[in-house]
């Protein structure tokens, strides 16, 4: 058997105030899983455990070495996730309010979520 792409679903996520490029791939990720709902791997594939998918986090982001992909990582609730960033996104000037985050750049980050199952 061997693994292959199930589903690719694209997401954007932004930190309005402070830069947080962890913040922004999470909020990106929360917007590609929202929209899907893998009833499929189980309906059809006859999955029974959903922790038998791979899932690959790709990210395009400002500050790519900045990101905590442990954290990006968790906002996944199933499955063996890998996280990748790299080089991407938008990164503009913002607002400074010193509630809501340090400094005054919005950063902007793309996801593009793959999810991978084991088939015949």
């Amino acid at each position: 058997m061997a693994y292959k792409r199930y589903i690719v679903e694209l997401g954007f996520g932004a930190d309005l105030h402070g830069g947080n490029v962890t913040k922004a791939a999470q909020r990106a990720v929360k917007d590609a899983i929202s929209r899907c709902c893998l009833c499929g791997l189980f309906d059809i594939l006859g999955i029974r455990d959903p922790n038998q998918m791979q899932v690959q986090i790709r990210l395009g982001c400002p500050y790519p070495e900045q990101v905590n992909v442990a954290e990006v990582a968790s906002m996944v609730p199933f499955g063996s996730v890998t996280v990748e960033a790299a080089a991407g996104g938008l990164a503009v000037q913002g607002l400074h309010l010193a509630a809501l985050g340090e400094g005054d750049t919005i950063v902007a980050a793309a996801a593009a979520v793959t999810v991978y199952v084991n088939v015949p």
